[in-house]
């Protein structure tokens, strides 16, 4: 029960004790009223306190020295003691603290009381304002035992963080260091031990684990971050039975060859020419056909639905298959693989196309081309020269054939003007090699490509079958469950159905493919929600994957400028404030960069390359003059 509130007109004493926001105060009363108190603290702020919040009133001390009293006494007693002493009932502050001392209680020691129960939650639970409850003893053993966890967790959280700022990275500490780098949880002693030797050594957690022997390299950093987040069970694959390649299927009308870049494993794409007339070629597009292998549903296919597509990076990639079944279905050379193949029938004089069949088939692969054993071909085929390769002239027909698949559809396969870059990664050195965009082998595959793509995907959405398309229009590329335009490469519908081996979405487009050419029904509605998960999920982890290759080619670019000792560059402005250096596929911000237009030269500084964060600091030298003006860019400039 509260104490009894006396009735302003008959109170006698002039400080109260009272409870605000959880919190005990007293003050000195200068105006009492019915319902409530004009009250000035100790630090003298004036307060209206209700009197339904009073828990006691009292005439000495005064309020300053009775809360200092009250808490010097508080501080002394034991809340076990008292917890013995309560019993089970609820009771009042005032009652306790008469059982404790054996008497009536003075003001000091009945306020004491109350601060040491309003203290101790665990022991006593509130049941009103100035009245208690003993916690049961089982709970109370249960909160004391998750007190004492917590205090030793505490301890062993300033041991660790002892270790790490010695110097030390604690053994304790090894099964978490990737979730502590990448995806640490707070609510974890190991979080907090880690976040307190970040804030005392002024490092960040990468840096501070890099300090004490924690982080191998800095390309394990960042590889790690990676398969941390898309691969977290890691890039192995479970067991499985291998799948069956299909005995039934007819041979092919001609061997087929695939040209490709020398790291390319999963070979998923294949020509073949063929002179059927004195004015005609049958001209072959054969790809790999994995989806003969194996069903939707099927355990393979879980395995490639979870990871979508192959992970390339400079130096490794993680396929998107288990090694075994790109063994059986790529079109690697000496073998026979199931394939689905289209056949165009060419003009021998203009290209121009006047028919075409599909069919599922098996191929005899005669050979595997490599970009870099026919490189000589992209000078001479424009020209008609010969450099004596096996192949070349089935080349020089696909060349003048691709030529003019380009010149129909009035779009470029490839944009001319750009540089791709191959990555050569030899142990710890790297090799970067510009390669222009637009090169004739290039432009032979793309063309290719293209045509059987836009062909198959028209071929599907002309009898309703659904399929994943590539849609582009205002600029803007996604993927649709609908045949529209892609207005990049100017066609009237572009579905990937070339890299089945890489790409689910080409493994999706070719089970409906498949099911359309033997007649069956296909498995995959246009309303399918298989289907239309495939097609989000592909697009959110199709973008994670190639901001990872950026990301580490990136890396690499650095990781060059190391290696070659690199301290002046040369560079080309793309716009304001920023550069790409010639050679390399890195832009970087120059701070320091005049107002110059895109597409000058300049000469920059280069320092300050750190790998863990891929930054580095590029300073502005000098304008240099343009060789082919003749003049300086300034001099250009001015001219304009």
């Amino acid at each position: 029960m509260l104490p009894r509130i006396i009735p302003p007109f008959r109170i006698l004493a002039m400080h109260l004790l009272y409870e605000e926001e959880g919190a005990i105060k007293a003050g000195t009363v200068l105006a009492p009223g019915t319902a409530s108190y004009q009250v000035e603290t100790p630090h003298g702020r004036r307060t209206k306190v209700k009197a339904s919040h009073v828990v006691m009133s009292f005439d000495a001390p005064g309020a300053a020295e009775l809360l200092a009293s009250a808490g010097a006494y508080a501080d002394k007693l034991d809340a076990d003691f008292l917890w013995q002493c309560a019993g089970p009932a609820e009771f009042g502050f005032k009652d306790l603290a008469r059982e404790y001392v054996g008497r009536e209680p003075d003001a000091v020691e009945s306020a004491g009381v109350l601060l040491k129960l309003h203290s101790a939650p665990m022991y006593f639970y509130r049941r009103g304002r100035g009245r208690f409850q003993a916690a049961p003893e089982a709970t109370l053993k249960a909160a004391l035992a998750g007190l004492e966890k917590k205090r030793q967790q505490a301890e062993k959280a300033a041991e660790f963080t002892a270790l790490l700022v010695d110097g030390t990275f604690p053994e304790e500490l090894r099964p978490l260091r990737n979730e502590l780098l990448y995806k640490p949880d707070r609510n974890k002693i190991e979080t907090k031990a880690v976040e307190a030797a970040c804030r005392e050594t002024g490092l960040s957690v990468a840096r501070l684990f890099e300090h004490v022997g924690a982080l191998p390299s800095s390309h394990d950093f960042h590889i790690n971050r990676f398969l941390f987040e898309c691969f977290p069970a890691g890039t192995g694959f479970p067991k499985h039975e291998p799948p069956a390649l299909p005995e039934d299927l007819p041979p092919g009308e001609a061997p087929v060859y695939s040209l490709d870049d020398v790291g390319t494993s999963e070979i998923d794409d294949a020509f073949s020419v063929r002179r059927v007339s004195e004015d005609e070629f049958r001209i072959g597009v054969h790809i790999a056909a994995p989806a003969l292998g194996f069903l939707p549903g099927s355990a393979l296919d879980a395995m490639a639905r979870e990871r979508l597509s192959t992970v390339y990076m400079p130096g490794q990639k993680i396929t998107m298959f288990p090694a075994d079944v790109i063994e059986r279905f790529s079109l690697d050379a000496g073998s026979e693989r199931p394939a689905v193949s289209i056949y165009f029938n060419v003009s021998a004089s203009d290209f121009s196309i006047r028919g075409h069949h599909s069919r599922l088939e098996r191929v005899k692969v005669a050979g595997n081309l490599r970009h870099v054993d026919y490189a000589a071909l992209n000078d001479l085929l424009p020209v008609a020269g010969k450099a004596g390769l096996e192949y070349e002239d089935e080349l020089a027909i696909l060349w003048k054939f691709a030529n003019a698949l380009e010149a129909r559809r009035g779009k470029p396969s490839v944009n001319a003007g750009m540089v791709d870059y191959n990555f050569n990664v030899d142990g710890e050195h790297i090799s970067i090699v510009p390669r222009k965009r637009g090169a004739p082998l290039d432009k032979l595959v793309a063309e290719l490509m293209i045509l059987a793509n836009s062909t198959w995907g028209g071929f599907l959405a002309e009898r309703d079958v659904a399929a994943l398309y590539r849609v582009q229009s205002g600029g803007k590329v996604r993927m649709s469950v609908h045949g529209e335009p892609h207005d990049g490469l100017g066609v009237s519908c572009y579905a990937w159905m070339s890299s089945p081996l890489r790409r689910y979405i080409d493994l999706v487009n070719q089970w409906q493919l498949a099911a359309s050419l033997t007649g069956k029904r296909a498995p995959f509605a246009r309303n399918s929600d298989t289907l239309l998960s495939t097609l989000r999920a592909f697009e959110v982890v199709y973008a994670r994957y190639d901001e990872h290759q950026r990301d580490m080619e990136r890396y690499w670019c650095l990781r060059w400028l190391l290696q070659e000792g690199v301290s002046v560059c040369d560079a080309v402005v793309t716009r304001e404030s920023t550069v790409r250096l010639e050679g390399l596929p890195l832009a970087v911000r120059v701070p320091s960069l005049p107002d110059l237009f895109p597409g000058v030269r300049v000469s920059v500084q280069v320092s300050d390359i750190d790998l863990l964060d891929k930054t580095l600091v590029c300073t502005w030298r000098e304008t240099l003059a343009d060789p082919a003006a003749g003049e300086s860019v300034e001099d250009a400039q001015e001219a304009l």
